[in-house]
């Protein structure tokens, strides 16, 4: 790739200053895989240019979580470091951006006892409660990126070298973020124009319930009477306008906890915590998960839907058009940063604050008054498909098609 600097450079510079929209004087915490250490310090490089007052950078890396879990005793997934806790819940509170780098191998975690991943996952997310609830009420600006590691490419070209897959990936990447045009800062300040004319539709019509049906799902969704759907960009409590994932092409919102009736069938495989779960169904009664099935990660999808009392029920549902730059690659990425921005999609668990009425105000006992769930857990899963059809129904009883054969009507 002939011009491949330069247009690392601008994605790291996208990150920066469109992503978490760093501001001068702001500190920056960086989640890292090792793997990418060069991108890293291209972002803080931006960072510091742009007047962050100092980048604070947590490693992580796939090979050392790996042994950690084949060879630790479950006793040391029982706890959770309370000075990471102390240390993420600080930068929270003192106003730091977060921007995390998404690229874990996929299958990482396959061979590992799903009882010792489960317990982990667990632990960390009670620990981090109150870190998480900063993040999903916009109290602190946000970002997901990913850049590719070389498990993670063979996993997406497997037919390809490892150089050649990783290349690929790149190049995919470059596109998908729009980098690759002349001007990457106005190209996402005219898309962020589209998603929002799509939001206001959607909120001006206060749908009462939407129906989706496609091969396997036929699916009603409630939503709150105060719900309010969001894409694109979001403002956090200071007043400071981010992108939290880098693609974005989803509108989204919560559905009433209760208030979801029918079957779902997935449309992609789900990366679940180094583990791959796919061709599952969901059935719902009155919000819940009633009864499941999967073809790959039965157990890891039991484990999910397990993990506390809210993560039987939905959080979110998003809308994505089937005809959208990440869809029409053709290529499943086993990276739910992209698969869910290339599909309609549900989640399991916690609903994000924002998409009710001044929701960022209110306390946990509110958001539930209102129809939000609660959990430790928010979990992407994909559900669109070229055949899927979305009528809305608003207050007034008027029908409405949202969505025909996977696009917007």
């Amino acid at each position: 790739m002939k011009n491949f600097n330069d247009l690392l450079s601008k994605y790291a510079k996208l990150a920066v200053s469109v992503g978490v929209n760093i501001q001068d004087g702001q500190t920056l915490v960086i989640n890292s895989p090792i793997e990418c250490a060069h991108f890293t310090r291209l972002l803080a490089k931006e960072a510091y240019n742009l007047g962050a007052k100092d980048v604070h950078v947590e490693w992580n890396d796939d090979e050392l979580t790996l042994m950690k879990y084949m060879n630790a005793p479950c006793e040391v997934f029982e706890q959770f470091p309370k000075w990471k806790v102390d240390t993420y819940e600080t930068l929270a509170k003192e106003g730091a951006a977060f921007l995390s780098i998404s690229a874990s191998n996929p299958e990482l975690l396959k061979n590992v006892d799903p009882d010792k991943v489960a317990l982990s996952n667990k632990v960390r997310s009670k620990a981090l409660k109150n870190y998480r609830e900063y993040v999903m009420g916009n109290n602190v600006s946000w970002c997901v990126v990913s850049v590719p590691t070389k498990d993670w490419a063979n996993k997406v070209y497997p037919n390809l070298s490892p150089e050649e897959s990783v290349e690929k990936l790149w190049d995919s990447i470059f596109k998908i973020v729009r980098v690759d045009s002349d001007d990457p800062i106005k190209a996402w300040d005219n898309h962020i124009k589209m998603l929002n004319e799509k939001v206001e539709f959607l909120n001006s019509n206060k749908f009462k319930t939407l129906h989706l049906t496609s091969e396997g799902t036929d699916l009603t969704i409630e939503l709150p009477p105060k719900h309010v759907w969001t894409g694109g960009g979001e403002y956090n409590t200071k007043g400071t306008y981010f992108v939290a994932n880098m693609p974005t092409e989803e509108i989204f919102t919560l559905p009433l906890k209760t208030g979801i009736n029918g079957k779902v069938k997935s449309t992609k495989p789900l990366n679940y915590s180094g583990n791959i779960i796919d061709n599952f169904t969901l059935t719902f009664k009155d919000g819940k998960i009633v009864d499941f099935t999967a073809e790959k990660g039965y157990e890891t999808l039991k484990k999910l839907i397990e993990t506390d009392e809210g993560s039987c029920y939905m959080g979110e549902v998003a809308l994505v058009p089937h005809n959208s730059p990440i869809s029409n690659l053709d290529t499943i990425f086993y990276n739910t940063l992209f698969d869910e921005n290339a599909s309609c999609h549900l989640a399991f668990g916690m609903a994000y604050p924002i998409c009710l009425e001044d929701g960022n105000k209110m306390t946990e006992d509110e958001l539930i008054k209102q129809g939000a769930n609660m959990s430790l857990v928010h979990v992407d899963f994909m559900i669109g498909s070229h055949d899927l059809d979305i009528v809305g129904e608003t207050i007034e009883g008027k029908r409405i098609q949202i969505f025909k054969d996977g696009n917007w009507a």
